[in-house]
């Protein structure tokens, strides 16, 4: 049997690489019962959901004919940098870090730090609009996060608040 999509074989298999490490770090928790479930039902049913849709996809791309084989392109590296660095500073801006005596900037500076440099992973960078959509951002995640779900999350830097 060949492989008819390089694309989907890959995924698949990531997708089935995923759900089986979700499934199996769910082991270390208990499942509970169906009455009341416990802390390792749902990441299980979700692995084995990923691993179940892995698996389609996988003996799908040996199946289904593609015309020229969905060959895989070279790794995005400059996408994948921004957007992981983006992450990084976001979590390291929210949460400070005390080790190095770096305060939490709070939820404001982190939504507008992240905006901001995965914004550079695209093709075209374009200040206003990316500054209007980090703005928009931060209002909903004000919004939704401190207003509406009421986490103890700080808001503002730790030098504004005191």
């Amino acid at each position: 049997m060949t492989i008819q999509s390089q694309k989907d074989f890959l995924s698949g298999l990531l997708f089935i690489g995923c759900g089986g490490a979700f499934a199996w770090g769910a082991t270390a928790y208990s499942f509970g019962s169906s009455a009341r479930i416990g802390p390792a039902y749902f990441p299980m049913v979700v692995g084995i959901l990923l691993a179940l849709l892995g698996s389609v996809i996988t003996v799908k791309s040996l199946v289904v004919k593609t015309a020229d084989g969905d060959k895989v392109g070279p790794l995005a590296l400059k996408p994948l940098f921004y957007i992981i660095t983006a992450n990084l500073v976001f979590g390291l801006l929210l949460g400070g870090l005390p080790e190095l005596h770096l305060p939490p900037m709070g939820l404001v500076a982190a939504i507008v730090a992240l905006t901001l440099i995965a914004s550079m992973a695209g093709e075209e960078f374009k200040l206003r609009e990316v500054l209007i959509l980090a703005v928009i951002l931060a209002i909903l995640s004000y919004v939704a996060f401190i207003l509406l779900l009421k986490l103890q999350i700080p808001v503002w830097p730790a030098f504004i608040t005191g």
